[in-house]
């Protein structure tokens, strides 16, 4: 079962997920991990079975389009990853780098799992 990707977009939420979840900084982006509160507007259940993901990159990235198209890469990796690899349950923060906007997508997503993996939040896989 595909887990649902709900977006993290206002500020409190980030700053709270930056400031008591883990972190992993990997070479194409950081991630932050949380378990979801119940007081992030989600009612007890839904907060247990969804991912919430949040994509952030700073201006140290580049230009608007430079940060633009590391934001939609980040997305598309997330979309191809999160909901088989991620554990429901968590909010996640997505932090755009410099080499995110010419990595390979592949290593963008192997980034990715393997954030997963080192921040405890992945389900079982096992980094090639």
């Amino acid at each position: 079962m595909a887990n649902a990707l709900l977006r993290i977009k206002r500020r409190p939420e980030f700053l709270r997920v930056a400031s008591k979840g883990k972190k992993w900084a990997a070479p194409g982006l950081v991630i932050q991990a949380m378990k979801t509160s119940y007081n992030a507007g989600l009612d007890a259940d839904s907060a247990d079975q969804n991912l919430r993901i949040g994509f952030t990159v700073s201006r140290k990235v580049g230009n608007a389009v430079g940060r633009n198209r590391a934001k939609r890469r980040l997305r598309a990796v997330c979309n191809e990853i999160m909901p088989q690899f991620a554990k429901p349950g968590f909010d996640y923060v997505i932090i755009g780098r410099q080499a995110t906007i010419k990595r390979p997508f592949e290593m963008l997503k192997q980034d990715l799992k393997s954030a997963l993996n080192k921040t405890g939040t992945a389900l079982g896989i096992e980094n090639k």
